[in-house]
């Protein structure tokens, strides 16, 4: 028999599944959509019986754990806590109810961490003991190794660097609070930037014959590379802030490597080369040169959630 874990991402509209290997192979791969069940019961059932559906189809496989990767997530309960963009809301034992169903260890957390964990399983942190991993999206997430372990701290919510703050009294976050990194650093921050920029700055710019609503970070990305003066200035600001968070991050864990993933790391060069630039230049003087700053070596996309879960159930097993 051939051991595989099932990874799983839940996401507020779609939650993908798939069952990958050792090696980080997937193997089968599916999805539901998650807000056709606003009964957290219904939704446990759809999900497990879809896996034990792609594990029965291959009489060789043997499933040997489930990791999940869910928004406000906590590992050390096993909970979904308050998520706002799900329907199930105060405390969910989703990792009890699944078990009860398919009686496998069942791993939760949230996004940042299972990055985090599919970079050290199958990425670039093989081998690594102490690095973090940012995620660049919609908000800023992260996840922190430190001697080989995952940080979850007192209550399994620790590592939110997203929520440092950058910018005392700047951009309203969506946590509450004024100028955290997730409002400068993340792609949702990036677009605020152009948008300021855009009323600021008088250079002609293919980006104001974009709806604002149709704003991207892979526009924006894109117009910096043909040298568009808006869109470059945005990145360097963005790369500015996102360098002060990487830089208390370093004060605090001196890691061998910080990996940025998420869609607007696929920015390349424009946006690496100044945020090395800007860490090397505020950094604790100690930790110059000391740390790699690098893309994650995860392939993008959908199986990157799904990689990223099952990498937790693999590290259960362990």
């Amino acid at each position: 028999m051939k051991e595989i874990v099932a990874g799983v991402d839940i996401g507020g509209t779609n939650t993908v599944y798939g069952l990958v290997d050792k090696s980080g192979k997937l193997l089968a791969e599916g999805s539901l959509k998650t807000t056709k069940y606003p009964d957290i019961k219904d939704f446990v059932a759809a999900l497990t019986s879809a896996i034990s559906g792609l594990v029965s189809k291959d009489k060789t496989l043997k499933l040997g754990a489930i990791g999940i990767g869910a928004p406000d997530a906590n590992y050390l309960r096993g909970t979904i806590e308050d998520a706002p963009n799900l329907a199930w809301k105060g405390i969910v034992p989703l990792a009890d109810l699944i078990k009860k169903k398919i009686n496998v260890p069942v791993v939760l957390t949230n996004d940042a961490n299972a990055a985090a964990m599919g970079e050290m399983i199958f990425g670039g942190a093989k081998g690594m003991k102490e690095f973090i991993v940012l995620t660049l999206g919609t908000g800023l997430g992260s996840g922190i190794v430190i001697n080989g372990q995952m940080v979850y701290g007192h209550t399994g919510f620790a590592g939110e660097v997203g929520h440092f703050i950058v910018e005392p009294g700047g951009r309203e976050c969506g946590c509450g609070r004024r100028g955290c990194l997730e409002t400068y650093g993340s792609a949702t921050g990036l677009v605020k930037t152009v948008l300021f920029l855009l009323s600021d700055m008088r250079a002609d710019s293919p980006l104001r014959n974009i709806p604002p609503s149709e704003l991207t970070a892979k526009t924006i990305a894109e117009a910096a590379a043909k040298k568009d003066p808006i869109a470059l200035k945005a990145m360097d600001y963005t790369a500015e802030k996102l360098a002060m968070g990487i830089a208390d991050c370093i004060a605090f864990s001196s890691p061998e490597a910080i990996f940025l993933f998420g869609g607007l790391a696929l920015a390349g060069d424009i946006l690496f080369k100044p945020v090395r630039k800007y860490v090397e230049a505020g950094v604790f003087p100690n930790f110059k040169g000391t740390v790699k700053i690098l893309p994650s070596s995860v392939p993008q996309g959908s199986n990157a959630a799904v990689l990223g879960a099952a990498a937790m159930g693999w590290n259960e097993i362990k």
